[in-house]
């Protein structure tokens, strides 16, 4: 923080420092961030403790490995005829997800039941300007909370909200081996972040080389002087 308001400060505000420090001497090593994919079964005990109205959103989330204020999307957002969802993501950038069969199935239900947002709860009690019954759009402090029940209600433990992305980072690599593919439905600017996945690829590095191991030509044992003729043993 103190490098960025230096950095700031000699940019915009045109203010040198004589005795600034040598930032990167007191740079600390960054910890590697955990992979956390879904185990065996987790993913279904999620999906029976979710609230029926919020399950669209959890799954919506666990398809498409959209950050936690990405998957809050508004029917503006969707292009149905290009098959396209567009937001704006991490640093204003935009972010495009393709709206595949699966995507198609969870938001065709939900046409109709707000003018503006895609996923909405139901209220379930009357106050603070909000009526019990009607439908209002989901918030990044809502889903927040409802997550956090989610988890507990599920008893899945360990899990953050972010792990979603990982989960699906990690599988889609695992499926394609294509690291590219992954950077761009994961919307990395820098390929860096999502050689974090490679982990995944290791037992396909094994298979690989098992196969090429295979395919070799056995290596001949080489001749040795006593086994060549004429060297006066009797055969």
């Amino acid at each position: 923080m103190l490098a960025k308001l230096f950095g700031r400060a000699r940019r915009t505000w045109r203010y040198s420092f004589p005795t600034e420090p040598i930032w990167r001497d007191h740079a600390l090593k960054e910890p590697q961030e955990h992979v956390r994919e879904l185990r065996e079964g987790e993913g279904e005990a999620l999906d029976s403790a979710v609230r029926a109205d919020y399950a669209p959103w959890l799954e919506f989330a666990r398809l498409t490995g959209l950050r936690h204020q990405e998957t809050l999307i508004r029917w503006s957002d969707v292009n149905w005829s290009s098959r396209i969802i567009t937001t704006r993501g991490k640093g204003g950038r935009l972010v495009t997800t393709p709206i595949t069969n699966a995507v198609a199935a969870i938001l065709e239900p939900l046409k109709g039941q707000h003018p503006e947002a895609v996923f909405t709860y139901v209220c379930r009690r009357t106050g603070n300007g909000l009526v019990r019954g009607l439908r209002y759009p989901l918030t990044v402090s809502g889903t927040k909370t409802e997550w956090r029940r989610t988890r507990s209600r599920s008893g899945v433990q360990g899990l953050r909200f972010h792990d979603l992305r990982h989960d699906v980072g990690t599988k889609l690599l695992r499926q394609t081996g294509n690291l590219k593919l992954v950077q761009q439905v994961l919307n990395h600017r820098d390929i860096k972040t999502t050689t974090r996945y490679a982990h995944v690829l290791e037992h396909e590095k094994a298979i690989a080389l098992e196969e090429f191991a295979r395919r070799r030509s056995p290596i001949k044992s080489p001749v040795t002087q006593s086994d060549t003729p004429g060297n006066g043993l009797i055969e």
